[in-house]
């Protein structure tokens, strides 16, 4: 039997995905650029970013700037270069980010992947910025 949750990922559920963990909101950062922070308030950090088309991330095929990229953070380097280096993903990197913990990935491309993998790499995502308190709370200690 085939769920909803297992049909290939579509750019609205990213702000399904973001809106439904504990304490979230949408904001700005990077001056206007749309961007998910947890928690909600002052002290929120941003765990997804809508990105501005800029020189430093050029689609190779038209020679243009990407025009729907989508930041996501990552834990650590190691689960970046598993979700960069995994060809069935459309997950990649460029120079800017070289250092920082996390991947793009073009709106565009999101149905290579199940609905399923988007929400898991949004929900670390969110727990690498989440206070501690609220990560144990959300999966259960």
């Amino acid at each position: 039997m085939s769920t909803d949750a297992d049909r290939p990922a579509r750019p609205e559920d990213i702000d399904e995905i973001c809106g439904a963990l504990p304490e979230t909101e949408l904001g700005t950062s990077w001056g206007d650029r749309p961007t998910w922070k947890v928690p909600r308030g002052p002290k929120g950090k941003g765990f997804l970013l809508f990105r501005a088309p800029g020189p430093t991330a050029i689609d190779p095929e038209t020679g243009e700037p990407f025009d729907d990229l989508v930041v996501i953070t990552t834990p650590t380097e190691v689960e970046k270069l598993a979700l960069v280096e995994d060809e069935a993903t459309p997950f990649f990197t460029i120079d800017h980010f070289r250092g920082y913990s996390a991947v793009l990935v073009q709106q565009s491309r999101l149905g290579e992947i199940g609905r399923d993998e988007l929400a898991e790499v949004i929900t670390e995502a969110w727990a690498a910025k989440a206070p501690k308190k609220l990560v144990r709370e959300h999966f259960g200690d």
